[in-house]
């Protein structure tokens, strides 16, 4: 469970900033250092999609044998796993909140 987060150990992109003004209850987005910025949202994804020879696009390609056993003719499917070229990455239609955001994001009543 969880293998679709970070495998990158030591800076953590979405940590507090850290200054002294802010409040200890409260969360904020810091900036990574250098010119990298950390973001929650996660704009593109990469694709389960391939393309084969003829250029179609498909998770999965099949083709159909013809085995005979015993005089008798019967058809099978065959998976094709070679020549096949992945999609790449694909735009999202709406951006997902990253999976290592740490922050839990919810709407509750204001309490006073």
């Amino acid at each position: 469970m969880g293998g679709s987060g970070s495998k990158v150990k030591g800076a953590w992109p979405f940590s507090g900033s850290g200054d002294a003004g802010t409040d200890g209850n409260e969360q904020s987005l810091a900036r990574l250092k250098g010119s990298r910025n950390a973001t929650p949202f996660v704009f593109t994804r990469r694709s389960s999609l391939y393309y084969d020879e003829d250029g179609d696009l498909a998770h999965e390609f099949y083709e159909e044998t013809v085995v005979t056993k015993n005089g008798r003719k019967r058809s099978k499917l065959k998976r094709i796993q070679k020549n096949l070229i992945p999609q790449g990455m694909v735009k999202l239609d709406h951006p997902c909140i990253h999976v290592d955001f740490p922050i839990v994001l919810c709407e509750g009543e204001k309490l006073q």
